[in-house]
């Protein structure tokens, strides 16, 4: 019920279990959604017919929508149900209701509508349906799974459920489960699961799956190629995202999230510790790897112009005579004594941690705070003997770079008259200087910027961004907002990327990895199949489930009314229902 893309059921039909020598396999007998191109998903997956199917009665497809429902709708009953399995009957019923009403994901505002209000009742419906089609002989097991938040949200809605469950004949339990965890995925999802069992049909305990670790994300992408070039799989290219995103994803740290951007400096708007610029040719300023193979030696091979540089793992850093002002550690060895063993010729000094303790002379180097008390005056004069003066120096003590304003006396010229050597530069307030017709600095272009369409202006011998219209401006950065696909390599060297739509499926279990090329969902919508599958059940949770809950299908058919396992029992009223004789 509810089936949605088929995540589940090709899981289930993957179930497997074996009690003595009986042995149980699953078969998918058929699945009902709404959505055309899920149900064709789903037969792909299931490699079973679907039934296109409205499950929402008159008043609840009002609200949703928003208008009436057309000429010729009609109200799902018990009997198309059970046409749409062939009228066979099943022992294991799954239900994955719509659960965007649910979602976190959705404003608790917006979940109160009428809209997704019959959205969620929608829920209640589908159980009552398929108790409705199979009265006389219900399904052993039944599974009801959902978000997370149904147990907040939905609150009413599940306790109307339980209690038709029970009105049935069933005892059940509600539970949550990382769907990673049991089966093994990269990814942690946590759902909410209630577990139905028809106590008088199912007397033995029904134990959860066995929880198994996390697996890391690189051991399933690993095995499906690179996302670049001609796509092997029309799901498996990368998105087209704004530019800015591309950025953005540059800077979020690998494991955190778009939090990682709070601890950037911007200032202004902008990025304080970064700039974007348009790089130079291919391998400007390039080292090269030790264990890589070099590039085309070209006529010009030097840093600037390529890769010509590399990463040299023989520095000399072991060896003593390159050590200049080197430091011991303190838990090291010496290095060799020699005759020239001064600090500036070796590893002639270390880091003392015995700092702490009094010293002879502990205010080497200290600076006096302008508001504290000085050290004592002693013989030995430079030690400790510095203040931190807040006084701005008069100008006429010493002119060193100094600038003299227009209306003061300029410092004694002397020989040795020069910007280094005395207060021989002036602050002129005069607007407009040298700007006039003629000025060698209004036509020099200092500082210029030729416009991308325009032409270059001569080339000099001593071209620089300040002397000249040496600067361009460059339109080939990206608009915020444009889209492109980019391969920007983030500050810890690796290249931060949204999955690939094929990716998605293979992290919810939907393919085999083995057969990536062949795997294809209804339709050529990225969007389209990134919901069908953010929506599906993934196939080795749904598998691990089919397995305990075959297992238990075989104890009762089989006579036996308990099994000894190590895994906690899954549904915990079950327990009392089998020992009070009674429906919990």
């Amino acid at each position: 019920m509810c089936a949605g893309a088929g995540g589940g059921a090709r899981g289930f039909n993957r179930g497997r279990a074996r009690v003595g020598n009986m042995t149980a396999i699953y078969r998918c007998i058929g699945g009902i959604d709404v959505d055309p191109a899920g149900i064709r998903d789903f037969e792909r997956l299931s490699g079973v017919a679907g039934t296109l199917m409205d499950l929402f009665d008159r008043e609840q497809y009002t609200a949703f929508h928003g208008r009436p429902p057309p000429d010729g709708w009609r109200e799902a009953t018990a009997d198309d149900v059970r046409r749409a399995y062939n009228y066979e009957r099943p022992h294991v019923v799954f239900i994955s209701a719509p659960c965007k009403g649910f979602s976190g994901l959705l404003s608790q505002l917006k979940s109160l509508t009428d809209k997704y209000q019959a959205l969620n009742r929608l829920t209640l419906r589908a159980v009552w349906l398929m108790l409705e089609a199979w009265a006389d002989d219900p399904p052993e097991l039944i599974l009801f799974e959902n978000v997370p938040r149904i147990a907040t949200r939905g609150r009413a809605l599940l306790d109307h459920i339980q209690v038709l469950l029970r009105s049935y004949g069933y005892a059940v339990a509600e539970t949550t489960h990382d769907c990673g965890e049991i089966g093994g995925l990269a990814q942690s999802r946590k759902r909410f699961l209630l577990v139905a069992r028809h106590a008088e049909k199912v007397p033995p305990f029904l134990y959860e799956p066995e929880r198994r670790p996390l697996r890391a994300v690189g051991d399933v992408l690993s095995r499906l190629p690179l996302p670049v070039g001609e796509p092997v799989n029309p799901m498996h290219r990368l998105p087209a995202l704004q530019w800015k995103t591309w950025v953005r994803l540059a800077f979020v740290e690998a494991g955190s999230d778009w939090r990682s951007l709070n601890r950037l400096a911007v200032e202004d708007g902008k990025l304080r510790d970064y700039l974007i610029v348009p790089g130079y040719h291919a391998g400007y300023m390039g080292v090269q790897k030790w264990d890589d193979s070099m590039g085309t030696v070209a006529g010009r091979s030097t840093p600037t112009n390529g890769a010509f540089s590399v990463a040299d793992p023989r520095h000399p850093a072991g060896a003593d005579q390159y050590h200049q002002y080197g430091v011991t550690p303190w838990d090291e060895t010496s290095a060799t004594i020699t005759s020239q063993k001064s600090p500036g010729q070796g590893r002639f000094s270390v880091a003392d941690p015995r700092h702490a303790g009094p010293a002879k002379h502990n205010n080497e180097f200290r600076i006096v705070r302008w508001n504290r008390e000085a050290g004592a005056v002693t013989s030995a004069h430079g030690t400790g003997q510095c203040v931190a003066d807040p006084r701005p120096p008069r100008e006429d003590l010493f002119g060193k770079y100094a600038i003299t304003r227009f209306d003061e006396a300029a410092g004694t010229v002397i020989g040795g008259s020069t910007t280094g050597q005395g207060a021989f530069a002036v602050s002129d307030p005069r607007p407009g200087m040298a700007r006039g017709k003629g000025s060698h600095y209004l036509t020099g272009g200092h500082y210029g910027v030729v416009p991308w369409q325009g032409t270059a202006y001569a080339v000099t011998g001593s071209g620089q961004h300040d002397n000249g219209h040496n600067n361009v401006a460059d339109p080939r950065m990206p608009e915020p907002a444009d889209k492109l696909q980019c391969r920007i390599i983030a500050e810890d060297g690796t290249w931060h990327r949204p999955f690939t739509t094929l990716e998605l499926a293979a992290l919810q279990s939907l393919l085999d990895l083995d057969e990536y090329e062949a795997f294809q969902l209804d339709g050529n919508s990225d969007s389209a199949w990134r919901e069908r599958i953010g929506n599906a059940v993934p196939s080795a949770a749904a598998e691990a489930i089919a397995n305990v809950m075959a297992r238990t299908l075989l104890l009762a058919w089989s006579g036996e009314t308990f099994i000894l396992s190590s895994e906690p029992i899954w549904v915990r009223p079950i327990v009392a229902a089998v020992q009070c004789g009674s429906v919990a």
